[in-house]
């Protein structure tokens, strides 16, 4: 399986690509989607029709222990983000 890192800066080329905008144009409509889709997530959850769904989860904090050394350690309580994609988006990639 072959890992493809897209950066903002690709996505930022191909949309100058495709529509023809400049690429600082384009970098800011990247940045202000992120933005955008930062601050809806933050609220709770984000549902884009055809795309997916986006969960805040909260983890609490928990023991950990470095398989290497044995040496147990507290990591703390943080947010993450679950991604559930939508049936169309997985039909899309699947076909």
């Amino acid at each position: 399986m072959m890992i493809n890192n897209f950066t903002k800066l690709d996505f930022s080329k191909k949309i100058s690509e495709i529509k023809g905008y400049p690429i600082s144009y384009s970098k800011k409509i990247i940045e202000d989607l992120i933005k955008l889709l930062t601050n809806e997530i933050k609220k709770g959850e984000l549902n884009l029709k055809n795309v997916g769904k986006f969960r805040l989860l909260n983890k609490s904090k928990r023991v950990g222990r470095n398989p290497k050394t044995g040496e147990i350690y507290e990591i703390s309580s943080r947010q993450s983000i679950s991604f559930i994609s939508s049936k169309k988006l997985s039909d899309l990639i699947n076909n």
